[in-house]
């Protein structure tokens, strides 16, 4: 069973000023972020901006990350599509640059069916040894992976673990309620981090991470270990954290929020805008009343 860790860094994506992609300052913000307590990276997602990424891009970025953390993370490659042979083809890329596994998001704008989805996700099963990360965003899918299509395809055997940013808990009950034990529930949303935790779930897929790691480490692993308490204090401290990167469209606030601290990662590329003056200074606020600056 592959276990990814419990905190994984769901990766922005540096640009240099003109907009190309700064491959240097990924290396750097990878090998940083594991430092910092991720326990891996899933690159080339929504924080990471992967609608805007050309598959020349994408494939590099695999590249240099995985080059960049000497194994001492687990790397994961976002490499779902609206097109299941998209997904297929970006899955083997990933596969042949040796990643530690794939990310698969429900496709989006076409909506299909739930035979649809299941259809698609074992098509990129079968077409790799991957273990693989089912990835379920209604919100920017328009479309939820119902939980009796997670129970079917936690059959498939490198289907390990789900990133579950419906939002729903009762949803999150009912896919651990049906899934074998070692299938692993991760959050998609800060915030929800621990209620998922309570029913069931391993850890987070993060945004949080990339500027409070070693506090969300210390949640995460508190409650692991049984001291609800704690890691309920530390929730409640991260709390302004969780709601301000998300004051407008992820990953703006994150990217301005790493710039604030210091690490320069650039602005998103359009149509995607930079943070405003306001939203900087309620970040900046946030960020000095935790002490990260």
């Amino acid at each position: 069973m592959k276990d990814f860790g419990r905190i994984l860094t769901a990766m922005v994506t540096p640009f240099k000023k003109d907009m190309s992609l700064d491959y240097k300052k990924a290396a750097d913000l990878a090998v940083k972020l594991l430092s910092e307590g991720s326990d891996g990276l899933v690159i080339h997602g929504t924080t990471g901006e992967s609608p805007t990424l050309t598959h020349e891009e994408e494939y590099e970025l695999y590249k240099v990350v995985k080059d960049a953390v000497k194994g001492k993370g687990t790397v994961i490659a976002g490499t779902g599509s609206n097109s299941t042979a998209e997904a297929i083809e970006a899955t083997k890329k990933a596969e042949g640059v040796g990643v530690d596994g794939a990310m698969v998001v429900v496709p989006y704008y076409n909506k299909p069916p739930q035979e649809g989805l299941y259809q698609h996700f074992k098509a990129v099963a079968e077409a790799t040894k991957l273990p693989l990360i089912i990835y379920n965003i209604p919100g920017r899918t328009g479309k939820n992976m119902e939980p009796e299509t997670v129970v079917r395809l936690s059959k498939i055997k490198n289907y390990v673990a789900i990133k579950e940013a419906s939002g729903n808990l009762d949803q999150v009950s009912k896919i651990r309620g049906a899934t074998p034990k070692d299938f692993l529930i991760y959050s998609g949303d800060d915030n929800l981090t621990l209620p998922i935790m309570e029913r069931g779930g391993h850890g987070v897929i993060s945004v949080a991470s990339h500027v409070a790691g070693k506090l969300m480490k210390d949640m995460v692993s508190a409650f692991a270990s049984g001291d609800k308490e704690k890691a309920k204090e530390i929730n409640n401290k991260l709390a302004p954290l969780f709601k301000v990167l998300f004051i407008t469209t992820n990953p703006i606030p994150v990217k301005a929020a790493l710039g604030i601290t210091g690490f320069d990662v650039g602005v998103p590329r359009l149509p995607l805008i930079p943070a405003n003056d306001k939203e900087k200074e309620e970040i900046k606020k946030v960020l000095k009343d935790l002490g990260i600056i």
